[in-house]
């Protein structure tokens, strides 16, 4: 369509001025700096970071406000690069000399990120909700005790009364051995669980980048943002912060939160309903029959949607609306079963276009891994060895991962079974961020019911149900999944100049930060706190769905569901099948549209995408190319304005102890 390149070539657009001629005296200085993530530059970042993660767990985990960490763009990482770049701006009238560069700004980012992913609303947060749940939530009626307490590693979950009902109930200092004690041992385990998992993902990364970043010329669409804010001119001249478009789309975004973020506070000032997540009150057959069909018109989604190519943007609302058409169609004959577990099985259909893309993509990059493959062990230059780490690196990695997983119970089978599935996944979301950047709450989607589905409960037997429970935690909804951060930082290198091997050394150092950080700030939190107790958005869910799950499991002992499978293999046939379309036919049908619609995600996005999309094709059909370049930049001050706003109402309800406004859900 024409103008649709403007947004593939915004992250080439950034690289072309992401640095500045520098004075002749400073060349050198610049050249070096150029190449290096610089001391002021990691000591700003980590310790930006560390505010980061306490901010995130603080605002998402005691006060339930903000969730800024379930999205593909994070909200505070952005916020914080937006101050420090304004502050930056002021810097440089000084002094240029003491300014930061776009590289430095940008490692500064790279580090906030990659330490949220571990503190975020899918891992750490997760992990504490989960760890000591089987013990806590134990009663005579529900019998967990005698159905599955024996096959829980002792290790890797908490049993100590004393312990669980201090993080349960709170008024306790975290730094009190009676109650951090218990929790020492299982925080190591995982701990060192998530530093393998993240290292084989980094590893894949750099064998997989060149390819990725290179040759297929991926857009990254989610660096654009940080990208912009980080260098020093727009496209068209001026500095970025004096667009007027920007900050019209800024102030359309920021009167929205102001005034909705004043009407929580107080009724009597208006709001902007549109914004808020409604559920339909339809009472009438055959609409009764839609299964969480949500409508919201948030800002920074429309933003996002605008940013998509328009074939993706318009399948993702298309495919969404059919899922619900096959729910009335299911229900008005009558085999609709309790959603989504029963008919039309639209789980299993996205379980098989999920692992159906995962496969294309692997196809798609094979001769590349073969000629790195072939790279890492007859040649000796920079890059070679960087492919020979990434293989040795991601081995160690992987076989630790594999001994970890039957520590926790696996036996040989299902540990391979349960990690190829998880990998399969994890290379699935980081293509879809990297070609795409759409939401991907994939909560329906995991290895624990992939499994059960294909070889039953019967078969797997209790000891494997309980290992594929304990570890449920951080497969249940990927939105905040370290792999595509990790590739998007590479990106952005690449876009800078930022040298690999200080790029890896950089990530690793805010990945074990932000390890620390989180187990810090969710102990805190909650031994003070009382997890149960004032933490109101505590993640209980995550124990409920692992072990309740369970018992239903242990005592029904179900077998393979047939109709399961083949429902996973119609998700993967339709999505070749699209892929087919895609590429030959000019119906605007992206299979990634289809497997990303039966997801949480779409259920709270559909409108906002339906909306940005039909603003795209206007502005396309009647601005074309140069109409798109204005619209581009309005879009994202809109994405900016919510989120600054919604980053500052996520700081005022913490520092004044009240619940606030949040701008998603």
């Amino acid at each position: 369509m024409g103008g649709e390149g403007v947004l593939t070539q915004g992250p080439k657009l950034a690289a072309e001025r992401l640095t500045t001629p520098e004075a002749p005296d400073s060349q050198a200085r610049a050249a070096d700096r150029a190449t290096r993530a610089t001391p002021r530059a990691l000591v700003i970042g980590l310790a930006l970071a560390a505010l980061n993660a306490y901010w995130v767990v603080l605002a998402e985990a005691r006060w339930g406000i903000m969730d800024g960490s379930c999205l593909p763009l994070f909200i505070t990482p952005i916020f914080l690069l937006f101050v420090v770049a304004l502050l930056n701006l002021l810097v440089r009238r000084c002094g240029r000399g003491l300014a930061l560069t776009p590289v430095e700004l940008l490692t500064i980012y790279c580090c906030m990120v990659v330490a949220e992913t571990l503190a975020a609303h899918d891992l750490v947060q997760n992990l504490f909700g989960a760890i000591g749940h089987a013990y806590w939530s134990a009663t005579p009626e529900n019998k967990w005790a005698l159905l599955f307490h024996e096959y829980l590693p002792r290790g890797l979950v908490v049993s100590d009364p004393t312990a669980l009902r201090l993080f349960y109930e709170g008024e306790a200092s975290f730094l009190d051995p009676r109650a951090i004690g218990p929790f020492l041992g299982p925080l190591l385990g995982w701990g060192l669980m998530l530093c393998a998992m993240m290292g084989a993902m980094l590893a894949f990364n750099v064998l997989i980048r060149r390819q990725w970043i290179n040759h297929e010329r991926l857009t990254y669409p989610l660096v654009v943002l940080p990208v912009e804010m980080a260098r020093e001119t727009t496209t068209t001249g001026g500095t970025l912060f004096a667009d007027r478009l920007l900050w019209g789309g800024f102030a359309a975004a920021a009167l929205i939160d102001v005034l909705n973020g004043l009407h929580v506070l107080n009724e009597a000032v208006p709001a902007v309903p549109l914004i808020k997540l409604v559920w339909p009150p339809f009472r009438e057959v055959p609409w009764t029959w839609l299964y969480r069909f949500n409508y919201g018109l948030y800002p920074f989604a429309v933003a996002l949607a605008f940013f998509l190519p328009s074939d993706l943007s318009f399948s993702c609302w298309f495919f969404f609306l059919v899922s619900q058409l096959q729910f009335i169609v299911a229900g008005t004959i009558g085999l609709r079963a309790a959603p989504p577990e029963g008919f039309p099985y639209v789980a299993d259909q996205a379980s098989g276009a999920w692992l159906a893309l995962a496969l294309g993509a692997l196809a798609t990059s094979r001769p590349h891994l073969a000629r790195v493959w072939q790279a890492a062990w007859s040649q000796d230059d920079a890059e070679a060895r960087q492919y020979r780490a990434g293989i040795i690196g991601g081995s160690v990695c992987l076989v630790a991962l594999g001994a970890f997983f039957m520590f926790a119970g696996m036996n040989l089978g299902v540990m391979l079974a349960f990690m190829a599935v998880f990998f399969l996944l994890s290379i699935a979301i980081t293509r879809v961020r990297a070609e795409l950047g759409t939401p991907h709450e994939i909560y329906y989607i995991n290895p624990q019911r992939i499994l059960v589905s294909a070889f039953g409960a019967r078969a797997l037997g209790a000891h494997q149900l309980t290992a594929l429970s304990v570890v449920y935690w951080f497969n249940r909804g990927y939105r905040s999944h370290p792999m595509p951060f990790q590739l998007e930082s590479m990106k952005m290198a690449d876009l800078s100049g930022l040298d690999l091997r200080a790029l890896v050394r950089t990530l690793i150092i805010a990945a074990v930060l932000g390890l620390l950080m989180a187990y810090w700030a969710n102990a805190q939190i909650t031994f003070r706190e009382g997890a149960q107790a004032k933490c109101m958005a505590f993640k209980s869910w995550v124990g409920n769905e692992s072990y309740t799950r369970l018992a239903g499991w242990l005592n029904a002992m179900p077998g393979p569901k047939g109709a399961s499978v083949v429902a996973m293999g119609v998700g993967g046939f339709l999505f070749w099948g699209l892929r087919w379309v895609h590429f030959n036919t000019p119906l605007p049908l992206h299979p990634a549209g289809y497997a990303l619609a039966n997801s949480f995600a779409m259920n709270y996005f559909w409108n906002s995408f339906l909306v940005g999309w039909l603003v795209k094709v206007v502005v396309l059909r009647y601005g074309g190319r140069h109409g798109h370049q204005h619209a581009f930049r309005f879009f994202l001050g809109l994405l900016l304005g919510d989120y600054v706003l919604g980053s500052l109402w996520g700081a005022i309800g913490p520092l004044a102890h009240i619940r606030t406004y949040k701008n998603f859900i």
